[in-house]
């Protein structure tokens, strides 16, 4: 037993004194005040131990408040104290917990040592509720497990079975929870996004214990967010912080909710808010208590950090999310990109999309894989990407799946020469990134746009296009996008003196001698564009009338 395991003692104290420090303790623990709890709780098992459920109470409260080896070591104490006792299937739930709590922290051994005692300590027991339990575990491996999601849904129905035979909520939902995350591996999103929020209504309600309430919170938002389920998302994560809020000294999860909320932040807008939440994560007193969330939050940084331009901070952040164990794409192929080292992102998201074990984990790739491999000039493998992307949009019925596939249309199309058939599907994804409430992508789109729209000569739509997208990349902070919009390239034209292609035409008909209200009608556009037009023909060509423009244009063979 470590040290940490048995608790030193005190000088013996007045009985009475000790019943009233207990009775303060679980008073603070039914408050949710889990670090009173704890405290008062620690020094009443210091001066003598505690029985099993203030001991089991000590257990939740050190999780709670963000004691890890003090919870782990009392959890293994509760274990030892119910197996003594010949309780073998309580101690069964104490083993089960120790398993997951460490499978949490990433200590794979000892984590399946206590599963594999759990399961021993059962056997001889017939019928109970940690069977269902143990389910839940199986029921994770299957899921992570290439192709075994239907076994993993089989799994979780048994367990949710058995926590609905026997009464217990805790039980029911967490498989519930799973048995979502299994149907939506499996395809069937919308039965399992209901079976999830079957599951956060029980957390919402009170239903759960605080640590199940967490788990269940954590586990369907990032589940939702994988499904693009972006408005159950948002309704999640601010049922998350709105339980957070109310426990001031829960300290498990605030890491968690703070990555979610930074998620939501930077779909909507607020950069600076949302990397100000991430940081906090990371922050030794966050409460982020597994690697996991760790890594999120550093993968959460370098994607605002690449979109603001801060490049080197940008992949020390993705190099953090790697080391805690995350996967830094398409985040780091992005940044490749941006840094002009076309070939490496190419490679690198050739890499992931091809090694991407399910169509849920290819579509976190996908949009980037056309945008990256259009840049390095292999359209032929962003027209593959575009159409699995399209494809798995199709089964999902999910308009910002579709938006997704809509851009990656739209783009494909831009690059193959077709400007005409790029217009419909990129303004269809534009309107749903705008309807979603989601700013820096809907800008985005404006600039591809507007883009479209210089190539079929309607200069004026294409300039209030960037000016729209201009004024969101200046609020954002977005550099590289300003850098992009305004820099040589965005003004630069094929057309001889600067001129676009319409101007090019408008000129040849002012030549002829042409009113503008003959051109408007003739090239259908309004006499107030024309006049738009003839304007910035003379500033281009340094001219300020209509003969000098037409005496300039045959000089230089333009008509």
């Amino acid at each position: 037993m470590t040290p940490a395991s048995r608790p030193s003692r005190s000088e013996p104290r007045d009985p009475s004194s000790r019943s009233r420090e207990i009775e303060c303790a679980r008073e603070a623990y039914s408050r949710h005040q889990w670090e009173d709890a704890f405290q008062s709780l620690s020094d009443a098992d210091r001066s003598a131990p505690l029985e099993d459920a203030d001991l089991e109470r000590l257990v939740w409260a050190a999780a709670l408040a963000g004691h890890n080896d003090v919870h782990l070591a009392a959890l293994e104490r509760l274990h030892d104290l119910r197996a003594a006792a010949g309780a073998a299937c309580p101690a069964a739930r104490a083993a089960f917990w120790l398993g997951m709590r460490l499978l949490t922290f990433g200590e794979i051994g000892k984590a399946t040592g206590w599963l594999g005692r759990a399961e021993r300590l059962i056997e001889n027991q017939g019928d109970c509720l940690e069977r269902g339990y143990l389910l839940v575990p199986r029921g994770y491996v299957a899921l992570f497990r290439r192709n075994a999601a239907s076994e993993a849904s089989d799994v979780a129905r048994q367990a949710s079975e058995v926590g609905d035979r026997f009464g217990d909520p805790n039980l029911s939902n967490l498989a519930r929870m799973l048995h979502g995350q299994a149907l939506a591996a499996l395809g069937e999103h919308e039965a399992g996004l209901a079976l999830m929020d079957e599951s956060m209504l029980a957390a919402t309600q009170g239903l759960l214990s605080p640590l199940v309430t967490g788990i269940v919170y954590c586990g369907v938002i990032g589940c939702c967010q994988k499904l693009y389920a972006i408005d159950r998302a948002r309704e999640w994560t601010a049922a998350l912080e709105s339980w957070r809020l109310s426990q001031p000294q829960l300290v498990a999860f605030t890491g968690a909710c703070r990555v979610h909320r930074s998620e939501i932040m930077q779909l909507q807008g607020a950069w600076q808010q949302a990397i100000d939440e991430a940081r906090r994560a990371t922050d030794g007193g966050a409460g982020v208590t597994d690697s996991g969330g760790v890594a999120s939050a550093y993968y959460q940084q370098g994607e605002i950090l690449r979109l603001r331009g801060e490049f080197d901070a940008a992949e020390s952040a993705y190099r953090s999310a790697s080391q805690y164990g995350r996967e830094p794409q398409p985040g780091l192929a992005l940044l490749r990109l941006a840094c002009g080292q076309k070939e490496s992102a190419a490679a690198a998201i050739r890499q992931v999309v091809g090694s991407a074990a399910n169509a849920l984990e290819r579509t976190r790739h996908l949009p980037a894989a056309v945008e990256i491999l259009l840049a390095a000039g292999d359209v032929e493998g962003a027209e593959q990407a575009a159409r699995d992307l399209e494809q798995i949009a199709a089964g999902f019925r999910n308009e910002i799946l579709d938006a997704l596939a809509s851009h990656a249309q739209g783009s494909l199309r831009r690059a193959r020469g077709d400007a005409r058939g790029a217009l419909e599907p990129l303004r269809h994804a534009f309107s749903i990134w705008q309807r979603n409430g989601a700013p820096y992508l809907a800008a985005r789109l404006r600039v591809e746009i507007a883009n479209v729209l210089q190539v079929l000569g309607d200069d004026d739509g294409a300039a209030l296009e960037r000016d729209a997208a201009r004024a969101v990349f200046r609020e954002l902070g977005s550099a590289p996008d300003l850098a992009r919009l305004d820099g040589p390239a965005s003004t630069r034209s094929s057309q001889p003196f600067g001129l676009t292609p319409r101007e090019m035409e408008v000129l040849r008909l002012l030549a002829s001698g042409v009113t503008n209200r003959a051109i408007s009608e003739q090239i259908l556009l309004s006499e107030k564009t024309v006049d738009r037009h003839v304007s910035n023909i003379f500033s281009k060509l340094d001219v300020s009338t209509r003969a000098a423009a037409t005496a300039f244009a045959y000089q230089n063979k333009l008509v």
